[in-house]
């Protein structure tokens, strides 16, 4: 087992709870929308895990080439697993793992075309794009978060229930967007820590091109439209369903007088918004007087 941990950790193993998430929620939506198969299920989820083994190690292995995790600092916050800087796998090992990992998505994925149709070849086109092009050409090209929420949240809950049956229904695409949002505000969250590396290392995202506040306002933003988005579309499918309109105007009612306020309050402080929010994972557990009268450098030097 002390072999393998290595390896746990190149492949960011606690991170790998994500696609579990992924399959649940496109599986339910595709059995909301009337079809689902417990076995193919089961399938997406093996080749979402090693997809996302293979993003993880694939980056792991370019970050360590081009110095950036030798740069790093870390923080609970930071991007990479620390595993290579520190000498407990050779560099080698994370590219082997990513393509292996690589292959064993492209094995299940060809499986999947040959089930359900070339309908499914974008999906495995454009996850190929992600897995093989994230580190070295998409976070260079300022879309880093955009690949991420698709690839590993959005497209991964549309492509589960695509498989069922090979049709996507209403409620597969409306589950799709909270999972890009929380997908790409994860790889947004690492960007602020790993502002310094990452400008050393050539990468564009959006805290360096955009600035901390502004990255700090799309980061609330996004956090923001996750529940508002859940709720309204409970209430809108329950609308359509017994065709009460009238549900959807107090639905929308209730929002602009709710969220917008919140929206508001956001737009002013954004940087203060995420701070808080790390802030409280840091210290979760402690009295709340000591989040108050003491701070935590790993944390202050994001925003000052």
């Amino acid at each position: 087992m002390a072999n393998l941990k290595p390896y746990a950790g190149i492949a960011r193993a606690p991170f790998l709870l994500l696609p579990v998430t992924l399959v649940i929620c496109g599986a339910g939506a595709a059995a909301f929308d009337g079809s689902v198969d417990w076995v193919r299920s089961l399938l997406a989820l093996v080749a979402l895990v090693a997809v996302h083994a293979a993003v993880n190690a694939l980056n792991e292995w370019s970050d360590m080439r081009r110095g950036i995790d030798l740069h790093t600092t870390r923080t609970p916050f930071s991007g990479g697993s620390g595993t290579l800087p520190a000498g407990e796998a050779p560099l080698g090992a994370a590219l082997a793992l990513g393509l292996a990992a690589a292959g064993v998505g492209l094995a299940i994925g060809l499986w999947f075309l040959y089930q359900v149709g070339w309908g499914f070849l974008p999906f495995m086109l454009v996850g190929a794009i992600f897995v093989l092009g994230y580190t070295d050409a998409l976070a260079r090209m300022g879309v880093g978060e955009i690949a991420a929420g698709l690839g590993l949240g959005g497209l991964a809950v549309a492509g589960t229930a695509y498989v069922q049956g090979g049709t996507l229904g209403p409620a597969s695409v409306v589950a799709s967007l909270p999972a890009f949002l929380m997908t790409f505000n994860l790889l947004l969250l690492n960007e602020f820590p790993d502002e310094d590396a990452d400008r050393q290392g050539g990468r564009k995202n959006l805290v360096l091109t955009m600035g901390r506040p502004r990255a700090a306002l799309i980061y609330a933003m996004a956090a923001v439209l996750v529940p508002v988005w859940i709720l309204g579309a409970v209430f809108l499918a329950a609308t359509w369903k017994r065709r009460a309109f009238g549900m959807a105007a107090s639905f929308i009612l209730a929002f602009l007088v709710v969220a917008a306020p919140c929206l508001g309050v956001i737009c002013r402080n954004p940087e203060f918004i995420l701070h808080r929010h790390i802030n409280f994972y840091l210290h979760a557990g402690e009295e709340p007087h000591v989040l108050q009268d003491t701070g935590d450098s790993r944390v202050e030097r994001f925003f000052i």
